[in-house]
């Protein structure tokens, strides 16, 4: 594990522990690796209106916007779950395939163990910006 990979699945973890989330009880944390190399985190942020949930990955891609960032590389997320890997909803799928779709992503369990695999393996045809091009 690179020490950049190692940061990332450090931070989600510790994004993870400031979710908000007194109705599912299933903290999640993310973190996002950009185009030039900052790390923004997101957790989940949930509301008594159930709709206005927001996810942690939809997090982390506000926030980095918020900031300034519109390029990634990379995102590693993270819940409570131990026993499997488990990826973004498919929301957050499309949401990050907004700002591409070669990067990384690192689904991580509570112990810092991961799996990588890319956005287009978690969203194969996927509608992307480039659909809205020339139409």
């Amino acid at each position: 594990m690179t020490d950049k990979i190692k940061e990332l699945v450090l931070k989600c973890q510790q994004a993870r522990s400031m979710a908000y989330c007194p109705y599912s009880k299933f903290p999640v944390g993310a973190a996002l690796l950009t185009a030039d190399d900052a790390i923004v985190t997101g957790c989940n942020v949930e509301n008594a209106s159930f709709g206005l949930t927001v996810c942690a990955e939809r997090t982390a891609i506000q926030r980095a916007v918020a900031e300034g960032h519109r390029k990634f590389t990379a995102i590693a997320v993270t819940c409570d779950i131990k026993d499997s890997f488990v990826g973004p909803c498919g929301a957050c799928r499309q949401v990050l395939m907004e700002f591409g779709s070669e990067w990384a992503v690192y689904l991580t369990k509570p112990d810092g163990s991961y799996k990588e695999t890319t956005l287009n393996e978690l969203l194969p045809y996927a509608f992307s910006p480039a659909h809205l091009e020339n139409k």
